[in-house]
C-alpha cells in the first residue's frame, strides 16, 4: 500500500511537471542577432557624438563626425586649380576666327585679280603673291587649330583629374559622418568624443534586434519532423520557475552535420552529428541576445 501511494505521488509530481512546462524540449539553443560593426573609413578625430550603448537609432540616423578640416581645405584648393585650368583654356573660336577673315580677305583678292588679270589690267605676279599668301595662311590655320586642341585637351585631361580628385575629396567628407545603416540598437561603443581614430578602425556595435533568431541543433532523427517556414512554440524562462511563449518560424536547416557543439544538448545525447537550424522570432522586447530558448516539435502550431 505504502509503494502505491509513493507510485501515485510521483506520477502525480510528473504530469504536475509536464503541465508547468518543464517537459524535456526537442531543440533549444540561444538567441542571436545579425550584428553589425562600423568602422571608421577615413582617419581623423572624432570632435561629436551622439551615441550610447543602448540606443535606438533609425537608418541614416548621424551617430558621429570626424574632423574634416584637412579635407575642406584640400577640396577649396582643388576648387582654386579648377578656375586657374578654366582661365587658361585657350579661345580657339576667336584666334581660329582672326586667321579665317584674313583667308576670306585673300581669296576675295585673288579673284579680283584674276578678273584684272582676264581685262589686261592686271600683274600675273601680284596674282602668285596673293596666291603664296593665301596657302601660308591656310597652313598657319590648320597648325593653330592643331596647337589649340593639343592645348585644350591637355588641359581638359588635368581639369578631369582635378574633377575625379574634388569627388574623392567629397566623398571622404561624406564618410567622415558616420550614419547607422539600418534601424538598430547601438550594443557597443569603442571611442569617446576628442579621440583619433583610424581608417578601419571599429568604431560601433549595432544590431536589429526587432527580430531575433534562435539558433538550434537536431538530430538526424528529428530532421524529418521539421521544414522550411513552420512555425513553432518557443518558451524562455521567465523568472521564478515560469516561461514566456514566443512564436518563430524555421527560416534555415543546415544541409550538412557537424559535430554537436559542447554547449548544446539535444534529446538524444547519443547523437555525434546535428544539424543546425534558425528559427527567426519577432522581439517584442523581452529577447536578449544570448538568451536561453527551447521548443518542443509536437507543440507545432
Amino acid at each position: 500500500m505504502k509503494n502505491r501511494i509513493i507510485l501515485s505521488l510521483a506520477a502525480l509530481a510528473m504530469l504536475a511537471s509536464c503541465k508547468n512546462g518543464n517537459q524535456t524540449p526537442d531543440a533549444s539553443g540561444t538567441f542571436e542577432a545579425t550584428e553589425v560593426l562600423l568602422s571608421a573609413e577615413t582617419p581623423g578625430k572624432l570632435i561629436w557624438l551622439n551615441a550610447e550603448e543602448g540606443d535606438e537609432k533609425n537608418a541614416g540616423d548621424l551617430l558621429a563626425i570626424l574632423d574634416t578640416t584637412q579635407l575642406h581645405l584640400k577640396r577649396v584648393q582643388l576648387q582654386n586649380s579648377l578656375q586657374a585650368l578654366e582661365a587658361r583654356m585657350p579661345e580657339s573660336a576667336k584666334q581660329l576666327a582672326v586667321i579665317t577673315e584674313q583667308i576670306k580677305s585673300a581669296e576675295r583678292e585673288e579673284i579680283r585679280m584674276q578678273n584684272l588679270i582676264k581685262q589686261d589690267a592686271g600683274n600675273t605676279k601680284t596674282l602668285d603673291d596673293i596666291r603664296a599668301q593665301l596657302a601660308t595662311l591656310r597652313r598657319q590655320y590648320t597648325a593653330t587649330e592643331s596647337t589649340l586642341k593639343g592645348s585644350s585637351g591637355a588641359l581638359h585631361a588635368e581639369m578631369k583629374a582635378l574633377h575625379a580628385q574634388l569627388l574623392q575629396t567629397n566623398d571622404l567628407i561624406s564618410k567622415s559622418y558616420i550614419r547607422s545603416p539600418i534601424k538598430a540598437t547601438l550594443l557597443s561603443k569603442y571611442i569617446e568624443a576628442n579621440e583619433f581614430t583610424g581608417a578601419g578602425k571599429p568604431l560601433f556595435k549595432i544590431a536589429d534586434l526587432s527580430q531575433m533568431e534562435l539558433r538550434v541543433y537536431v538530430t538526424g532523427d528529428q530532421l524529418p519532423q521539421l521544414k522550411l517556414g513552420q512555425e513553432f512554440q518557443i518558451r524562455t524562462d521567465s523568472g521564478n520557475g515560469s516561461f514566456s511563449y514566443h512564436t518563430g518560424k524555421l527560416s534555415w536547416i543546415a544541409t550538412q552535420a557537424e559535430f554537436t557543439p559542447k554547449t548544446i544538448q539535444t534529446k538524444d545525447e547519443r547523437a555525434n552529428l546535428v544539424y543546425a537550424a534558425i528559427i527567426k522570432v519577432k522581439n517584442t522586447g523581452f529577447l536578449k541576445i544570448g538568451m536561453y530558448g527551447e521548443l518542443n516539435f509536437k507543440e507545432e502550431k
